[in-house]
């Protein structure tokens, strides 16, 4: 009886593992991210410097040759957790992200017709412990979703001034059919 358990038990074994899915490669040798990002996205990896008082963190330098448009305007948005802010999508500028605390999901979907990523579903996860920049291309509909437990803050550096009287700023709501992404249950537009 003793043995017949212990067969039984080896083949729940090799059913489970006949129907797992392996966890695939996230990083690569260097620690850098495999995820494949949409057409014209980067990141730059910022520096930050901690001792016993604080922190100072880098945050932007035109000298990292990071962007090719130089820095231009900026401000500060938060979101609260749990929320979503999004879809949007700009047609004159690129947004650029950096999160000073807080833990966001960013999510992206690509429409471009020329892009080799056209109907790819990208999302990058930022926070205010890995500090890093992000740009989101021209056309790319994009929405943000806190994931912490706190408010995400993020700095945002478009490449262009906002236009009070035409705000280059397009939306559709955040369970749109036209997007092949789920939020669940999360609120926001």
């Amino acid at each position: 009886m003793h043995d017949d358990l212990r067969a039984g038990t080896s083949d729940l074994l090799q059913q489970t593992l006949q129907a797992a899915v392996q966890d695939q490669r996230t990083v690569d040798e260097k620690r850098r991210s495999t995820a494949p990002l949409l057409d014209g996205m980067s990141f730059y990896e910022s520096i930050r410097h901690d001792d016993d008082r604080g922190s100072v963190t880098e945050i932007y330098d035109p000298r990292w040759g990071w962007h090719p448009d130089p820095l231009v305007f900026s401000y500060v948005f938060t979101i609260r957790p749990g929320m979503v802010k999004g879809w949007g999508l700009h047609k004159q500028h690129e947004d650029r992200y950096f999160v000073l605390s807080g833990e966001l999901e960013l999510v992206l979907f690509d429409p471009r017709p020329d892009s080799s990523t056209c109907g790819k579903i990208c999302k990058v996860f930022l926070s205010g412990s890995r500090p890093r920049l992000v740009n989101v291309p021209k056309f790319v509909w994009h929405a943000d979703r806190n994931i912490g437990s706190s408010d995400v803050v993020v700095v945002n550096f478009p490449t262009i001034q906002y236009d009070h009287s035409k705000p280059d700023k397009y939306r559709l709501p955040i369970d749109t059919d036209l997007i092949p992404y789920s939020f669940g249950d999360a609120k926001g537009w």
